[in-house]
């Protein structure tokens, strides 16, 4: 998932971490499917934010998630 975006190991370790808060979060509230496979939407959002210079993974997940809720209501 994140090895075939050409993320570095300690990247992925912040950019894992992130996802799956946001994802466990996400789940519980419904938004996505209490699924295995990864949300691609989700992913796409915690990368780029990350890319853009956000390292903390607790802001990292608290910010993918306001981007994804507000996606989904539009």
């Amino acid at each position: 998932m994140l090895v075939d975006r050409g993320m570095q190991v300690p990247s992925v370790e912040v950019v894992s971490d992130a996802y799956a808060i946001a994802a466990n979060y996400l789940r519980r509230t419904g938004a996505i499917p209490d699924t295995i496979q990864p949300n691609d939407q989700l992913v796409d959002i915690v990368v780029q934010l990350f890319q853009r210079g956000e390292f903390n993974k607790l802001k990292l997940a608290n910010k993918a998630i306001s981007i994804f809720e507000a996606a989904q209501a539009a």
